[in-house]
């Protein structure tokens, strides 16, 4: 009983803690995939069990003001199902300019991007402590797992160094957030 108590209190502190990051802050950023739409399956490809391609992101309605961007894709059922005690991060990117009107798929895991139009962007630190993408790995356990892929319009350059994790950049973005928007897709390991 203990143990599922402790994961509820640690949810419940997640789910309070974004709500306080997000208060007052518009979800008005259109977030789109060209490989599924919200709510859509992630393709096998771009899951850790088939080739972990990072997905193509792009985005629109960025509102007045934006100076840089910033993206944090997890999974929060992961807290739901008991699995873990914090949803478990897939991706993270920042000081990614005000310009670029999305990321390309297949984009290296690299912690320095060097794709067109994204000089100075910064693959953050994912769940597993290394920069980049990590896809998709649920276990086969009749679950279906949830991809938040978030957006976030920031007011200024933070310029962040490399290395940052969710929480680091979060805690960097607090007061910077103009407005934010979200791409969810779904996955389940059948096997």
């Amino acid at each position: 009983m203990k143990s599922l108590t402790t994961r509820l209190m640690a949810a419940l502190a997640c789910v309070l803690a974004l709500q306080s990051f997000a208060q007052d802050v518009p979800e008005t950023i259109s977030v789109t995939s060209s490989i599924f739409d919200h709510h859509g399956m992630v393709p096998e490809e771009n899951s850790a069990y088939g080739a972990n391609t990072s997905i193509d992101i792009s985005w629109s309605n960025l509102p007045a003001g934006t100076q840089q961007l910033a993206l944090i894709c997890d999974d929060p059922i992961v807290v739901e199902i008991g699995m873990m005690e914090q949803p478990f991060v897939h991706w993270v990117v920042y000081n990614i300019p005000a310009s670029a009107s999305g990321l390309p798929g297949g984009l290296a895991s690299d912690e320095q991007i060097t794709a067109a139009g994204l000089e100075g962007a910064i693959n953050g630190h994912n769940g597993l402590r290394r920069p980049g993408y990590f896809g998709p790995r649920p276990p086969a356990n009749g679950q279906l797992h949830a991809y938040h892929f978030r957006v976030y319009a920031l007011d200024s350059e933070l310029d962040l160094a490399p290395g940052l994790n969710k929480d680091q950049l979060l805690e960097a973005m607090d007061g910077h957030v103009l407005a934010t928007g979200m791409l969810m897709g779904h996955y389940e390991r059948k096997e």
